[in-house]
């Protein structure tokens, strides 16, 4: 018998063991894409007219970073509740964000997603977390633009350019329709217990809520003399725009929205471009920070 075991199992076709090492190429290759990426954009940019342009109010600044760190510290919060993530896993976090919005959208998860299988230590892989993570993310985004949409609505007129309402509601149809969905089908989607969907959902909430308020705070702080109606309505723009989905440079497309809204020659126009830029500088700053380090790193490992 056990010669006959042997002689089977001589004839069966080896089995490849697959390469362990993929989430190291993985998250090498997004390091250079964005080495690349930043490094053509930082030509881009207008150095001199953002230095001019610089704001002297301290709280422009105090809400402009704790609006840029709002995303990261939110879910490192819930992966930390999750998964334990370490203190390190903030680092992995920012590059995230500034893979989605420099390269493409959700390209940051695939990052976090390869970091994750290098680093957390789990018995199953990190895919789930992540992808109910980010849907949670979107449900409770489409949850606020509609709220801020109809908190919005009466003072749109007010506010230079009158929006298309056919486009509108065409957007709202949508946002609501993706709503609908994902709650429908939450049970096959899902793979988290419950309690843990709660916590996510809330935890994204109130930084939608924070993120909302400081968005508001900073623009203040440049223009105080501005009505507190035009940031309702620019509140509720920004949260429409940073629901579409695989757009890069959303706080660039804002911008481009609000000039269009308020008009080139308005303060809140320039003021809006003046804040993308300073956003857009700051990740590329930080993601090649990021990216150079992952590199060595990656070099040496």
């Amino acid at each position: 018998m056990s010669s006959s075991l042997i002689n089977i199992s001589a004839q069966l076709p080896s089995i490849e063991i697959p390469n362990r090492n993929w989430p190291k190429w993985i998250s090498a290759a997004v390091s250079v894409l964005l080495v690349a990426v930043i490094g053509w954009q930082l030509g881009q940019l207008d150095n001199a007219a953002l230095i001019a342009a610089i704001p002297s109010s301290p709280g422009f600044w105090l809400a402009l970073l704790a609006y840029y760190l709002a995303l990261p510290t939110s879910e490192w919060i819930i992966f930390h509740r999750l998964w334990r993530l370490p203190p390190g896993g903030f680092a992995a976090l920012l590059r995230k964000l500034v893979s989605n919005e420099v390269l493409f959208g959700y390209s940051g998860e695939l990052s976090f997603y390869a970091w994750a299988r290098r680093h957390v230590g789990m018995s199953t892989a990190p895919f789930g977390a992540i992808k109910d993570v980010s849907i949670l993310s979107a449900l409770a985004g489409n949850a606020a633009t509609l709220v801020m949409i109809a908190v919005a609505w009466p003072f749109v007129g007010h506010v230079g350019s009158v929006i298309d309402l056919r486009s509108g509601g065409l957007s709202l149809a949508v946002i609501l329709l993706a709503s609908i969905l994902v709650g429908l089908l939450r049970t096959r989607i899902f793979s988290l217990p419950r309690d843990q969907l709660r916590f996510v959902l809330r935890t994204h909430i109130l930084r939608l809520a924070a993120t909302t308020i400081l968005s508001a705070t900073l623009w203040h702080c440049a223009l105080p003399t501005v009505p507190l109606t035009s940031w309702i309505v620019l509140a509720a723009l920004q949260l429409c725009v940073t629901r579409l989905p695989f757009v890069p440079n959303k706080d660039l497309l804002f911008a481009n929205a609000a000039l269009l809204i308020a008009g080139p020659d308005s303060q809140i126009g320039r003021l809006m471009a003046l804040t993308a830029g300073f956003i857009l500088a700051m990740h590329l700053i930080v993601g090649l920070a990021l990216s150079t380090t992952n590199l060595v790193r990656e070099a040496r490992s």
